[in-house]
């Protein structure tokens, strides 16, 4: 079964960080474009970064120094290190896999930035 998890969202403070996890059951991480995406209720989904099979990076501008995408291609899993958190953050988190036509999608995790 083809299959993105996430987790590691939660509840944390103004300035905290997190680091979101998504595990690929069933396809080959390492072959995949792997981006992360936020949305909030009653805003337009938001790419947040993204990481290619060769390693490169982008990032929104808004999250540019704050937010680290990375990959453990033995441990089939792309990370979101989220640093200096912002309410602003607040929002589902999900993963999504391209490789060609082929997409993969995540279902989410919640991340609540609030004191």
């Amino acid at each position: 079964q083809v299959q993105l998890v996430e987790a590691g969202g939660g509840l944390v403070q103004p300035g905290g960080s997190l680091r979101l996890s998504c595990v690929a059951l069933g396809i080959i991480l390492s072959t995949y474009v792997m981006v992360w995406y936020r949305q909030a209720p009653g805003k337009q989904r938001e790419l947040v970064a993204t990481i290619t099979s060769g390693g490169f990076t982008n990032y929104a501008d808004s999250v540019k120094g704050r937010f680290t995408i990375s990959r453990d291609n033995a441990k089939n899993t792309v990370y979101l290190q989220m640093n200096s958190l912002k309410p602003e953050d607040t929002a589902g988190y999900y993963c999504k896999g391209i490789q060609g036509r082929s997409t993969i999608w995540g279902q989410g995790t919640q991340v609540t930035v609030s004191s």
